[in-house]
């Protein structure tokens, strides 16, 4: 095949002699230019020239010679790891003078957690971690003490992650993060490297302490060998390389704690936590020493985007060595974070792992939905999410300790004896714990992943319901029937069947609200949008006080018979439960909010869907399709959105403030949750939202027919699901 430099000179081919093209034999060139310009005068836009052995799949296919994204081999400095050594690219010692040695390695040391953070955020292991050949060349490395020992923690640390991400099977989000391509993870001796590395930490605290000692006490430690030849830098470096060291060693800790079983380690990885940070400010602060007294004189473009503290670019690196290893995938073309934001990665990091530290471990299946989404607005990493995941779901228990049936029963609001009912054992409720657990999988990948998999996942849900709703009817008749209560296996499965119906509504709700987070709706979308979460909200509302009034007038029907003068006015003593209120002021927000946008279409000709690709019914299916497909809740279409908002105006909702309500019921469930901090945060979000919404609303009330200068816009300053109305003179 002709290489881009004949293709420059022009359309020449490589052409046989005869007709047919034999492998191999006598060629000689042809000029197909005029081919070429005619084919292209030819063809019209998006068209394709069919050939019959070259189609639009193998044109898709095809890789684009001389492009290094997609041309493996063809940007090589050296042709081998081997090569790459004998023309001195990773020298053993870095250098004959001691002090330039240790300011190489510490340059190393922070080319790596640059590469290394790279890795974390989407690029390969080839072409981020394992470009350093110091690490695929282990044995090279071993007269090294200190350069063996940072190699040895690095490998170990990617194997751990590489491990925690394929166990937690969060690499579907990126396949390319665990793939190893032959890469030397593991090394025979990497077990012994803490003891190597805690050998060596003492030997560099030895040297830190003589050389702040004063000169009587300096005597008594002249047999402590300097760091390096010049005594104005040894304190210095030796912070330096210290707290790399350090580092390495308590994030290491950090790792395995957290995936000790039944969660054990966790009080002991949050203390490695906190030494991690410690030991990256202390990073941090070296930064300045460093450069100064670094040996190159650095641009500040390069300082901005330098992977070194220093701004010296490190020996040892070539990105480009493992493309034949990478080979049948073409390398993407990467770059690479710099050393300032990898330090800022690991920060994230470690609080996104702490906050996992913080878990409470409650069994209650409620709980750990409220920590996992809680724990997704902090916008975590795939390392984090796999660890979250490995937290919540192990060997088919939650946290490891507790069997997905008594979590069901417990959620169900079933008693405690329940747990252990015959009942576990039937086929669909062992297929409803596989999806309690797919679902709690489901809730720790990135927010776009997670949106596409619940939504294929409500249909496994609604279809669990239905086998479960037609074989308890087969087995019992009616499942609003007081009567079931004689039968303790049919009052369990109706409880179960109710809290599934409650989980399906709330997922449907998780998949709405996911769309504001990924910024999927437009503004003009937005009055469907909340008439679809009001719909679901009511559902879910209603599934779970019916959840709570069942479990009530069992634990009555029980006290009643210990207690033959128990029952009272049950309608004078019941009360609402709080979690129930809490979804009732979410309904009232999301119900004027689609008020409020329905009225300033129908009056105003505001935020119609209008545009020449789509239609609002291509949208509203576009949108809730797979909540359709699900048939979530029954009866919804587009044209019950549209019977619903066709005939609001300002005029009625006057006379109805759903904002006002909402706000009411936020202030006074304040008290119900007074011991929860996040809640009480929620319910003055709701606050703030429906207070501004209910000003914007009167305003419009008021004056939206009037003043045509007014202009409505939408924004979400206070919650991140529901808008506000921000109403300016244009």
């Amino acid at each position: 095949m002709a290489d881009e430099s004949d293709a420059a000179r022009g359309g020449y081919m490589n052409v046989p002699m005869g007709s047919s093209i034999p492998p191999g034999g006598d060629t000689v060139w042809a000029d197909v230019s005029s081919l070429l310009r005619l084919a292209c005068d030819d063809l019209n836009f998006d068209e394709l020239i069919h050939g019959e052995n070259f189609n639009l799949f193998a044109a898709m296919s095809a890789l684009e010679i001389m492009d290094p994204k997609m041309d493996s081999g063809i940007v090589s400095t050296y042709y081998s790891v081997d090569e790459a050594i004998d023309k001195g690219a990773a020298p053993v010692p870095l250098s004959y003078d001691r002090t330039i040695d240790i300011q190489c390695i510490i340059d190393i040391m922070d080319h790596l957690l640059a590469l290394e953070a790279t890795w974390h955020k989407g690029g390969s292991l080839a072409q981020t971690v394992f470009s350093c050949i110091y690490l695929l060349r282990p044995e090279r490395t071993s007269s090294h003490a200190l350069l063996h020992s940072f190699c040895r923690i690095i490998r170990i640390t990617c194997n751990a992650v590489v491990s925690a991400v394929l166990d937690a099977r969060t690499n579907e989000e990126e396949d390319l993060f665990t793939m190893a391509y032959g890469l030397p993870l593991k090394v025979d001796g990497d077990e012994k490297c803490l003891s190597m590395l805690h050998a060596i930490e003492e030997t560099i605290c030895r040297q830190l302490k003589a050389c702040k000692a004063s000169l009587p006490k300096r005597r008594t430690v002249e047999d402590v060998e300097p760091l390096q030849n010049n005594p104005d830098l040894e304190e210095g470096l030796c912070k330096a390389v210290l707290c790399r060291l350090r580092f390495r060693k308590h994030f290491y800790h950090v790792l395995m704690c957290l995936r000790k079983p039944q969660r054990k380690g966790l009080e002991l990885a949050q203390k490695h936590i906190v030494c991690c940070s410690s030991e990256l400010d202390a990073m941090l602060k070296s930064e300045d020493f460093l450069r100064q007294n670094s040996a190159s004189g650095t641009s500040e473009d390069y300082i901005e985007n330098k992977t070194t503290a220093s701004g010296c670019m490190p020996v040892g690196f070539d990105s480009t060595l493992n493309s034949r290893s990478a080979a049948p995938t073409p390398p993407r073309s990467i770059k690479l974070l710099s050393w300032i934001k990898a330090v800022n990665y690991f920060q994230d990091l470690l609080r996104d792992l702490e906050f996992i530290c913080s878990c409470s471990l409650d069994p209650a299946f409620d709980s750990a939905l409220r920590f996992i989404v809680d724990f997704q607005k902090l916008q975590p990493d795939l390392v984090a999410r796999a660890y979250a995941q490995l937290l919540l779901v192990q060997d088919g228990k939650l946290y490891g300790r507790e069997p997905m049936f008594a979590v069901i029963c417990k959620a169900a609001l079933l008693p405690d004896g329940t747990k252990s009912h015959d009942l576990q054992n039937n086929e669909t409720f062992v297929q409803l714990g596989q999806l309690v657990i797919s679902l709690l999988r489901v809730l720790c990948a990135n927010m776009a992943w997670q949106r596409r998999k619940l939504g294929k996942l409500l249909q496994d849900w609604q279809v669990i319901y239905v086998q479960m709703e037609l074989a308890f009817r087969k087995e019992f008749g009616d499942i609003t029937s007081t009567s079931i209560y004689q039968n303790p296996f049919a009052k369990i499965f109706r409880h179960i069947l109710i809290w599934v119906e409650e989980q399906t509504y709330w997922i449907a709700l998780r998949f709405l609200v996911l769309g504001f987070e990924l910024e999927l709706y437009s503004t003009s979308e937005y009055c469907m949008v909340y008439w679809y979460i009001y719909v679901v909200l009511v559902k879910l509302a209603e599934k779970s006080h019916l959840k709570m009034m069942l479990s009530n007038e069992s634990t009555g029907r029980r006290k009643s018979k210990k207690k033959k003068n128990f029952v009272k006015d049950a309608a004078n003593d019941y009360q609402i439960p709080a979690a129930v209120l809490l979804l009732q002021c979410y309904i009232y927000v999301a119900e004027g909010l689609m008020m409020m946008l329905a009225a300033l279409r129908n009056e105003n000709g505001n935020f119609l869907c209008r545009g020449p690709f789509n239609t609002e019914q291509e949208r509203f299916l576009q949108h809730f399709e797979l909540l359709q497909k699900a048939c979530l809740p029954d009866n919804v279409s587009f044209l019950s959105f549209m019977e619903a908002t066709a005939h609001i105006r300002f005029s009625t909702l006057s006379m109805y403030d759903c904002f006002k309500d909402a706000q009411r019921i936020a202030k006074d469930l304040r008290g119900n949750f007074s011991s929860d901090p996040g809640r009480i945060e929620e319910l003055r979000r709701i606050e703030q939202v429906a207070e501004h919404n209910a000003v914007a609303l009167n305003l419009l009330s008021r004056l939206g027919a009037l003043e045509p200068s007014l202009k409505t816009s939408f924004e979400f300053i206070h919650h991140p699901h529901f808008a506000l109305a921000v109403v300016k003179r244009s």
